[in-house]
């Protein structure tokens, strides 16, 4: 875990590489037979770290791999027996398999990661654990409007508004602001794919307030690289202004 943590702070991959080989080690102690909710724990860690690998890489057999670890643990992590660990995994699953759907032509994996998340909502309630709500509600907001972007309605870009909306609902600006500034701009990111579809120009002037406050969150903070990704989708959004 040290050495994921490690590796996601760092713009290499040797901790991350290094965190895959120390988890493959464990799962040869820490086997099924013998302690089956340990073996669980391990193959969900292997998997965070081989999609963080799998994200930083151009092709899919890293995030392949994520997927499949994710869906050993949950042979163990039942949702019978261990509902927020469930949960936590189904999350896990539907990131990876939403980054895979965002690399794939089809929507088959963009599908799975809807259901997935909508699997981890069912025990991650607001009520029990309000951030990891807010989180997979984010997470579901960003698949159905990946998903929304290749079809030609605009349906699940409405469901993926209300889905961002209930996350803001815990992911305050004053509680949690980087998080709230992080679905500022994923709405803004929404309300574009708005205008792409319909051409109503309403949609940029939504776009420019979600990023705008999303922006001045990450000046606040000295967010570097999260500044960068607002400033170029508000320039994106006074080039469409523009008609270009």
């Amino acid at each position: 875990a040290a050495l994921w943590t490690l590796g996601q702070r760092e713009s290499g991959t040797a901790q991350l590489e290094e965190a895959v080989r120390a988890y493959r080690r464990a799962l040869k102690e820490w086997t099924r037979d013998r302690v089956p909710l340990d073996w669980a724990m391990t193959q969900n860690n292997l998997g965070t770290a081989l999609r963080t690998l799998g994200e930083r890489e151009s092709g899919t057999a890293r995030l392949e791999k994520a997927v499949g670890a994710y869906r050993l643990a949950l042979k163990e992590w039942t949702r019978d027996r261990v509902p927020l660990d469930w949960a936590m995994t189904q999350n896990n699953l539907g990131a990876a398999l939403w980054t895979l759907g965002q690399r794939e032509s089809g929507t088959a994996q963009l599908e799975e990661a809807v259901r997935a998340y909508r699997r981890a909502l069912e025990e991650r309630t607001r009520d029990r654990v309000p951030l990891g709500w807010a989180t997979t509600q984010n997470n579901l907001g960003t698949a159905l409007r990946t998903l929304g972007a290749r079809e030609s309605g605009t349906a699940r870009l409405e469901v993926a508004v209300r889905a961002f909306r209930r996350a803001l609902e815990e992911r305050t600006r004053d509680r949690v602001p980087y998080q709230w500034a992080y679905t500022q701009e994923n709405l803004a990111i929404l309300f574009v794919t708005f205008f792409e579809k319909t051409q109503d120009r309403a949609h940029l002037d939504t776009a420019d307030g979600h990023v705008a406050g999303a922006l001045e969150v990450y000046r606040e903070m000295g967010a570097d690289y999260d500044i960068g990704t607002a400033e170029a989708l508000q320039a994106r959004i006074a080039r469409l202004r523009a008609g270009e």
